[in-house]
């Protein structure tokens, strides 16, 4: 049967029957966190993209995606706090600056990003700020490297680990990031949909936009798996397949793509549905490869190929 692929290999202990890696420890806070910092992410950049290079019709983009950013950002730090367990864990993250830790630039791109994210929602809601644009485009700039680094540096901390089904594909990073750019898009596009504020040249842009997301993020996700061989069948095969596969392949991408290159006019139910669909795809997503990693870590024949394969030597059949 398919989806006992790994169970096997995965059970097999390590040195004199303990497991070699330890199991992360992260649950539904940690997936939540990635998911909802991407999307506020992804709305930020998609904003500030439209506030520099669109026109009047694309103040709706604007407007919505920085209002969508700011409670997102506030949910995000208290959802990596509940999981640290304790508040003053996070304030010593930022006690130092490593450029070459994943978590220590992710701390502070997400303090810095979390400011000018609150920063620009204020500009859209004072009365008269928003008229401002030369304020709102510069600090709309100023921030979106920010929201670049917190919408991809998620995958690039589970790259640095040493979990093989993480450790082995180097892609996490510009595979989140391309799904915080697509969920990002979606979320501006259902708020429209929902309040009805925005305008045709407006939605032809957020659709374009949608399926390049959409795109890049399949040919990212298909290349790493590719790129993982058979520790990637933990997410093809193995358990999580059954939610993994017609979740994220299916929910999360297939159906908003077709739904997208129809070239028919869309209304905004159809247009909340796809943009409804991508937002629950890259839940699943998030959520598939962090508790896969558990079960990647009880893989101790995977971790010694991968170990081996670092220090130069090839692990016999």
């Amino acid at each position: 049967m398919p989806n006992q692929v790994h169970s096997t290999s995965a059970s097999k202990p390590g040195y004199y029957g303990l497991p070699v890696l330890k199991r992360p420890h992260w649950k539904w806070e940690i997936v939540l966190y990635f998911w909802l910092g991407g999307i506020a992410a992804g709305a930020y950049v998609v904003a500030t993209i439209a506030e520099l290079f669109g026109d009047e019709h694309d103040r709706p983009i604007v407007k919505t995606g920085r209002l969508i950013a700011l409670p997102l950002m506030i949910l995000s730090p208290v959802l990596l706090i509940k999981d640290l367990g304790r508040p003053e864990k996070f304030y010593n993250m930022l006690r130092i600056f490593k450029l070459k830790s994943p978590m220590s630039a992710g701390s502070w791109a997400l303090s810095f990003f979390g400011g000018f994210s609150g920063l620009s929602a204020l500009l859209e809601v004072i009365p008269g700020l928003e008229q401002q644009r030369w304020l709102t485009r510069l600090v709309g700039a100023a921030g979106a490297p920010f929201g670049f680094v917190v919408g991809g540096y998620t995958g690039v901390l589970l790259s640095a680990t040493a979990i093989p089904i993480w450790n082995k594909n180097r892609l996490w990073g510009s595979t989140f990031l391309a799904s915080a750019f697509s969920t990002g898009v979606a979320a501006i596009q259902a708020v429209l949909a929902l309040s009805g504020t925005s305008n045709r040249r407006a939605d032809a842009k957020l659709e374009q936009a949608h399926l390049l997301g959409l795109s890049a993020e399949a040919a990212l996700l298909t290349v790493s798996l590719v790129r993982l061989g058979r520790t990637g069948d933990l997410l093809t095969r193995g358990k999580w397949s059954s939610l993994f596969m017609p979740g994220t392949f299916g929910l999360g991408l297939g159906m908003p793509l077709l739904m997208g290159f129809r070239r028919r006019e869309r209304g905004r139910g159809r247009t909340f549905v796809s943009a409804l669909a991508t937002l629950v795809g890259g839940l699943i997503l998030r959520a598939c490869i962090v508790y896969v990693g558990k079960d990647s870590a009880d893989d101790a024949q995977a971790y010694f190929e991968m170990t081996a394969r670092t220090n130069g030597h090839v692990p016999s059949a």
